[in-house]
């Protein structure tokens, strides 16, 4: 089995990574599109130099390892404003392709903790429409994931045809060997963590200059909400 799980950033996604990484019939893939999507673009990211001279930059020769297989299967974290228009995508449609979602007021709060001034583009919700649009999968949000890991990972492992392993549950403190290299500025919360993080409070304060963001963001949320795994 490959899985592709589409997500924007500050979505759990690290921590889903971790989890099915932890089992041990997967391998995992961080991001392989970051540095060809930062290669392209420019776009003023931290750590964009050392990314783009580390990672592999050629859409074309990742799109061939994420046809790969895994072992046995293989599980890769993607960013679907990554894909740019000319990356290939005919391998995602051999791909058992999941959607993890999260409140966008909850993302923006938290990116712009770490990225100044976060704009639609950079957050993702369009494109994860886009995707979604023409690929189908699973949708999950990551509040009902935060809310009861097991019930929800249970439901996705169901959804998706997979057994469940309580493995998924935890994983080891620090970083994943698999890790890119951007870890060491974004994943900071996730290697002191053993688990999933507990329930989340109520939605935080956007900043006036955020809420166009917030409002752009929220019916693309919303339409891909309305199709998630209910808990």
């Amino acid at each position: 089995m490959r899985i592709a799980m589409w997500s924007g950033p500050r979505n759990l996604s690290t921590a889903m990574m971790y989890s099915f990484g932890a089992r041990g019939d997967f391998s995992v893939m961080d991001e392989p599109f970051y540095a060809p999507y930062l290669h392209v673009t420019g776009a003023d990211h931290p750590m964009a130099a050392q990314i783009i001279a580390t990672h592999e930059t050629d859409p074309h020769r990742i799109a061939d390892t994420c046809g790969g297989s895994g072992t046995p299967h293989l599980y890769m974290k993607h960013m679907p404003h990554h894909m740019l228009d000319g990356f290939p995508m005919d391998w995602a449609g051999d791909c058992v392709n999941v959607h993890l979602i999260r409140h966008p007021a909850r993302v923006i709060a938290s990116y712009a903790a770490k990225r100044e001034s976060p704009t639609l583009e950079d957050i993702g919700f369009v494109q994860q429409t886009e995707v979604f649009d023409r690929l189908g999968g699973v949708v999950i949000d990551s509040t009902d994931i935060r809310a009861n890991p097991e019930l929800m990972l249970k439901k996705l492992c169901d959804a998706i045809g997979l057994s469940f392993d309580r493995a998924m549950l935890q994983w080891p403190v620090g970083p994943h060997p698999d890790d890119g290299i951007w870890a060491a500025h974004w994943y900071g919360a996730v290697h002191k963590s053993t688990g999933f993080a507990g329930v989340e409070g109520p939605l935080p304060d956007v900043p006036d200059v955020l809420k166009p963001v917030l409002e752009a963001a929220l019916p693309y949320y919303q339409g891909l909400h309305q199709r998630r795994l209910s808990p």
